[in-house]
């Protein structure tokens, strides 16, 4: 296979590039061996990336005892979490761009040979393996793995418990002093937030997908097994160079359904859509919307995880992790078993080789044969709401027809408020706008709202729609990507204070009860709006970003 490394350190032409080098202690030895990327995106801006920076000597150690140099860099990465519910919330997504775009120009650069991406929290997963893909060279994705679950009142408790616990404040059914209890332990160690919440759907999906090592997604961030994994990835990555096997070789439609259907068998989050789509952009392969309506159908739903379930990515691991999934849906022939991995192996292979059995006892995953839901969790609808599709997660939900009054609002802000002041009444249908991948831009998520309704007992008794995400720890009947956005004169933009809105989860629906002859009305009236942002990262992403139901990734306008 192909050394790039070998343009940048061979010839007597390069000797200044081999000086840099050897200031930064290589020896000829080193500069003779093939060069190997290790990226993170550690940072002190969140628990979910704070450690990878330890993490990735781990990585640089496996990299070395396989016969390669190993070249450490970090990127950027935005907390979800600290992010949300205002203003910063913005960068969130347009983060996911700029991680694969930074990690492709450090490796383009430098002309490094093969690439280990460890990554926390919910956009620099995607991020990261966007860049494999892009850069198509031998990679190996590693999680840096989920926060321990908090102990409040004898009961497990994650960020989403304290997100949930604001409504109940502002409902008056809690205290401030119990909000402060609550606070105090939810968050008690590294690692990113623990339930089957966006970062870990992302690495459940790596390990389906064929991009990490079998078993790599489920350990906490603080376990010892997590630096095992970063190590054996390092050794991975190795392995792949010499036999040849790169991104293009593993990400095939068929490694996608696969993804999908874990997706789905866990209960994933909605925002697993919005990256599978962005990451088959990048390889080349021609995933839609129908592909998962396709595979959600023929997938039952079998982990009782968070939000929409009992338990966290801890409990899962304790039972057999990812794995254990996957080889429930193999007893029912769900799965794709002859795709490649980055163990150089077969998914079947892969999983023929772990010794793992469902126990009867346990309660975290149940049997393929009577799961919780017979078909996934991750529904698109369409309608005349949203046209080009729009995406719910039924996991843990219990209505399937919504009838209800439009309430409009142009900004998330304006929602929570209206929501804080106990504004919204059982059948209403919050609209939210304008929050699209153009409009925000980048497609605030919105779980201080979703989490605010929950907690005054409105989860499903509203319901709510936006042109906006929702963070994998959003439950109830809340839809969102709802596509064409608002920016762009989708439908959402027409939607008046009193419409009547019906939702058909059953029938994948969501229409607006006006006629066709008013939309048409409507839409000679709209006007676009101008640019929340006029200069800078946001401003460049609004102006390059593509629809929702296309992944929202950045494409040059030639």
């Amino acid at each position: 296979m192909e050394i790039s490394s070998r343009n940048v350190v061979e010839g007597p032409s390069r000797a200044p590039h081999r000086a840099m080098y050897k200031a930064m202690g290589l020896s000829d030895i080193d500069l003779g061996k093939p060069f190997i990327g290790v990226s993170h995106t550690g940072n002190e801006a969140t628990p979910c990336n704070i450690h990878l920076g330890r993490l990735s000597v781990h990585a640089k150690a496996g990299v070395q005892e396989s016969g390669g140099t190993p070249r450490e860099f970090s990127t950027i990465a935005v907390s979800d979490g600290i992010a949300m519910g205002h203003e910063g919330m913005k960068s969130s997504l347009v983060s996911r761009e700029i991680i694969a775009d930074s990690i492709e120009l450090m490796v383009r650069a430098h002309q490094y040979d093969g690439l280990v991406g460890i990554a926390g929290c919910d956009k620099s997963l995607p991020g990261s393996m966007m860049a494999m893909a892009r850069l198509n060279i031998p990679s190996v994705f590693v999680y840096g793995g989920t926060i321990m679950p908090g102990i409040y009142e004898g009961k497990q408790v994650t960020i989403q418990d304290i997100y949930e616990a604001v409504g109940s404040y502002d409902a008056g059914q809690l205290t401030l002093e119990a909000l402060k209890n609550l606070e105090n332990v939810a968050c008690p160690n590294a690692g990113s937030c623990g339930g089957m919440y966006t970062a870990n759907t992302m690495a459940s999906i790596s390990e389906a997908i064929g991009l990490a090592l079998p078993g790599s997604a489920s350990p906490p961030a603080e376990d010892p097994r997590r630096e095992k994994f970063v190590y054996n990835s390092g050794k991975a990555v190795m392995n792949l160079l010499e036999v040849g096997i790169r991104p293009k070789d593993i990400l095939t439609y068929e490694a996608f359904e696969n993804a999908i259907t874990i997706a789905n068998a866990i209960g994933g989050s909605t925002n697993a859509v919005l990256h599978l789509l962005a990451l088959s952009r990048e390889i080349g392969v021609n995933l839609t919307l129908e592909d998962f309506e396709k595979v959600r159908k023929r997938t039952p739903h079998i982990a009782d995880m968070r939000p929409g379930g009992f338990y966290v990515m801890l409990d899962l691991d304790k039972v057999g992790g990812v794995p254990l999934v996957m080889k429930s849906l193999q007893k029912k022939n769900l799965l794709n078993e002859n795709t490649l991995t980055v163990t150089g192996k077969t998914m079947k292979q892969n999983l023929d080789s772990i010794q793992l059995s469902f126990s009867e006892n346990q309660k975290v995953l149940k049997p393929i044969e009577s799961p919780i839901h017979d078909v996934g969790t991750l529904t698109i609808l369409r309608g005349s709401l949203a046209p080009d599709g729009a995406v719910v997660k039924v996991a843990g939900m219990h209505t399937t027809e919504f009838v209800g009054k439009a309430k409009v609002f142009d900004r998330e802000e304006d929602a929570f408020d209206a929501i804080s002041r106990r504004e919204i009444k059982e059948h209403d249908v919050v609209i939210i706008r304008y929050e699209g991948p153009k409009g925000g831009p980048g497609m605030r998520e919105m779980l201080g709202v979703t989490a605010a309704l929950v907690g005054q007992k409105l989860g499903e008794k509203v319901a709510l729609v936006t042109d906006g995400r929702f963070s994998g720890a959003t439950r109830g009947l809340m839809i969102g990507h709802a596509s064409p956005e608002a920016a762009v004169g989708g439908n959402i933009a027409l939607v008046k204070d009193g419409d009547e809105i019906r939702i058909n989860i059953a029938k994948n629906s969501i229409d607006i009860m006006i006629s066709e002859d008013e939309i048409a009305e409507r839409r000679k009236q709209w006007r676009p709006r101008k640019p929340n942002y006029e200069n800078g990262a946001l401003a460049k992403f609004a102006s390059l970003v593509t629809s929702a139901s296309e992944g929202a990734i950045t494409r040059p306008k030639w």
